[in-house]
């Protein structure tokens, strides 16, 4: 059986083989619990950066798993693109934590480990008997994490969520679309990614003060919480003014021109946000409409917005999206093309940052997604090991972590406790 050590409860005796050593987590130890998105994606982020991260499946598996597995076109030996992107780097351990037995052995590894993050519903980690206060009677420096829709507690903690819930409630959907009656919801899940950064804040947080004080804590993240912090300075400029701001597409409430603009192939997005931008912006373009005096200053381009953005349009449409990048980057002006994904994963500047990587199925096949955007000077070692079958490594975790016999799991086996 495990021992822990009593200053980083870590267990003494063979430890389960790591290939990440020279990566920042790599003494860090992970239980993960999570399904779906948003505690999938922290757990993601923490295994990409080394931390040893044992997922920890009900015996059927954890839904996710079924996503996309029977899609021809986004999955890979029955691996769906949301389980081979978001479980790579993690080991795969099937308990059934509704057993006595089964909940005993969670409870033997959560004293081997650092973190355990979930993404439960609200009250299931109660009603299973792994909340914070339950583990931290095991190990006083277990860390626990969740992500929920509304938090842990207050009137609306209870409601089920979901990534467009939190952008709804957030308020960022209200600012996000063409108009006050078109409003969309952020083309990424938001809701859902923002749950699981904030997540990884936590526990690293978490982990660093554990060293002051020699003990765990409970991390609690809502996704509307996420949601909130992330409106910002606009905020703070509502509380000041009083006013509810609405979608303005893709242009600015204050700089001009800042929006997207049509070329003869497609689409291009230039920010002018200082008066500098604006005089190189007018060596480019040279139309006799630019050289109106009042708009060399930000008010006098905001009140011509109308007129500025529809002679951009008409030259800009005139030639590619390539010709006029080129002239527009000559002059630092900030700019961008509009890019599909296949054109974003094709970027050279992302393929140089390593952001397109492979990833594997257990059987050696492989498919490409998105990198670790993490990048250390000095561990700087980036390792993408497959997403695990289901069970994958329940024999070795309680073999070598816990010490168990071949026969005792054998018969744990055979109870159904695990897989």
């Amino acid at each position: 059986m495990c021992r822990s050590l009593e200053r980083t409860g870590v267990c003494v005796g063979v430890d389960v083989k790591r290939s990440n050593m020279n990566q920042a987590l790599s003494s860090v130890r992970i239980l993960d619990l999570t399904h779906m998105l948003s505690g999938p994606y922290g757990s993601m982020i923490l295994a990409d950066l080394g931390a040893e991260t044992i997922k920890v499946e009900p015996c059927r598996g954890e839904g996710t798993r079924n996503l996309l597995a029977t899609d021809p076109n986004h999955s890979l030996d029955g691996m769906g693109a949301y389980y081979i992107t978001l479980n790579r780097n993690k080991k795969s351990v099937a308990i059934d934590l509704k057993t006595e037995q089964g909940l005993s052995l969670f409870k033997d590894l959560v004293k081997c480990v650092d973190v355990v993050i979930s993404n439960f519903g609200a009250g299931v980690a109660e009603r299973l008997g792994i909340s914070y206060p339950s583990l931290s009677a095991v190990n006083p420096r277990i860390i626990t994490c969740t992500v929920s829709g509304f938090g842990s507690d207050g009137p609306g903690s209870k409601r089920p969520a979901f990534d467009q819930v939190a952008q709804a409630m957030g308020g960022g959907m209200s600012i996000t679309g063409l108009d006050r009656e078109h409003m969309v919801r952020a083309g990424i899940p938001i809701g859902d990614l923002g749950g699981g950064m904030f997540a990884v804040m936590g526990i690293l947080a978490a982990l660093y003060e554990r060293e002051r004080s020699g003990v765990g804590q409970h991390v609690d993240i809502s996704m509307l919480d996420c949601q909130i912090s992330m409106l910002n300075y606009m905020a703070t400029m509502h509380f000041m003014s009083g006013v509810d701001p609405y979608p303005v597409g893709n242009s600015h409430f204050v700089h001009v021109p800042y929006d997207t603009f049509s070329c003869s192939d497609g689409f291009i997005v230039i920010a002018v946000i200082t008066d500098n931008f604006w005089k190189n912006l007018k060596q480019v373009i040279r139309s006799p409409m630019f050289d109106n005096a009042k708009y060399d200053g930000q008010p006098g381009r905001w009140e011509g917005r109308e007129i500025i953005n529809s002679t951009l349009n008409t030259v800009l449409s005139t030639n590619t999206c390539k010709y006029w990048l080129s002239l527009l980057e000559d002059k630092r002006i900030p700019c961008a093309p509009v890019n599909s994904l296949g054109q974003a994963l094709a970027d050279t500047q992302v393929l140089h940052r390593n952001m397109v990587v492979d990833l594997k199925h257990p059987n050696g096949r492989a498919t490409k997604g998105p990198g670790n955007p993490i990048k250390l000077s000095r561990n700087a070692e980036e390792i993408f090991t497959p997403a695990p079958m289901l069970g994958q490594h329940t024999d070795e975790v309680m073999s070598q972590l816990l010490e168990l016999s071949t026969e005792k799991i054998t018969q744990m086996r055979a109870l159904g406790i695990i897989r």
